[in-house]
């Protein structure tokens, strides 16, 4: 990869990476987001010292060519404004919204301020979480079910909502009252299920994460670190098992099959072949997370070399 790219030198606006940029009145948001986004939890900051700079990093985004950017963590309608602001076909979803700490009515008010302001750009990804982290954590279907029960009678319509789905249940509700699911910590076979499951109409847009080394232990050592707190939530390793993973690949951070498989790693070649994986198996849109040793900091050469090797 060409660390010296310059960013202005990136696609001619979304249309780059195969997006259009914004729902608007007859593009669908498949059409929108095109075929490749940026997930990043850093993004959805809110120091106020870092916002110039988040600002900036989403405008370029939007100038490689990237459809979308996918907040990482319990994120909302507030962290997607400034980025929506800074950008001008650029679609932010949340990725993922927990249903536990934010109500509905919450959820819906703050889809229509942005909604009234800049149409089509925004959309609301949902998830039930993971019961370590949610205090009185159960029967999280349930919960969702209410939860979309909500959103419809608050006016939210079915597409503009996004649900992070790994089981056959959740996916079912991705298909019946959403526009579609976006699978976080999955592999190509899980897509090719999702896809089967779903149908041709949803969207299908699965997380990969992306480690920039051609160094094959040092990557690994990256994203191993990286996924074992991942690994002590239960519905990520028991989706594993049922994928045929074995007790031992979730275990210590991750075998090194497991990391093969959820992560694109080593050169150009590699890492699109890694990518075009996830498309042959049914993905619409793969949702890029860039995988470093300090994760706080905006990824952006890292963003520009994706680009680069996508366009």
């Amino acid at each position: 990869m060409n660390e010296t790219t310059d960013p202005r030198e990136g696609p001619e606006g979304s249309e780059g990476l195969g997006g259009l940029g914004g729902l608007g009145e007859t593009a669908s948001l498949k059409e929108s987001i095109g075929r490749y986004g940026v997930w990043n939890a850093a993004l959805r900051a809110e120091d106020p010292e870092g916002a110039a700079e988040r600002a900036d990093a989403a405008a370029e985004l939007e100038q490689l060519g990237y459809g979308a950017v996918w907040l990482g963590g319990n994120s909302a309608a507030r962290h997607a404004a400034p980025l929506i602001a800074a950008t001008s076909r650029l679609v932010v979803g949340t990725s993922i919204q927990s249903i536990w700490e934010h109500g509905a009515a919450e959820a819906a008010a703050g889809f229509a301020e942005l909604e009234v302001s800049h149409p089509g750009r925004f959309v609301l990804g949902l998830g039930v979480s993971h019961g370590p982290v949610v205090k009185g954590y159960s029967r999280p279907y349930s919960k969702m079910v209410a939860y979309l029960d909500d959103l419809d009678r608050a006016g939210l319509r079915a597409e503009h909502r996004v649900l992070a789905a790994l089981g056959p249940k959740m996916l079912d509700l991705s298909r019946d009252r959403a526009a579609g699911a976006i699978p976080y910590l999955v592999t190509p076979e899980h897509t090719a299920q999702a896809r089967e499951r779903l149908g041709a109409g949803p969207l299908l847009a699965p997380e990969l994460k992306v480690v920039l080394d051609t160094d094959p232990s040092r990557a690994r050592a990256t994203a191993r670190a990286y996924l074992a707190m991942y690994l002590r939530l239960p519905n990520y390793t028991n989706n594993f098992l049922k994928l045929g993973f074995t007790e031992a690949d979730v275990a210590d951070g991750g075998s090194d099959r497991l990391i093969d498989a959820v992560f694109a790693r080593g050169d150009d070649a590699a890492i699109r072949a890694r990518i075009d994986a996830f498309l042959e198996a049914g993905a619409d849109h793969v949702a890029l997370q860039v995988v470093e040793d300090d994760m706080t900091r905006l990824p952006r050469q890292a963003w520009r070399n994706l680009a680069s090797l996508l366009a």
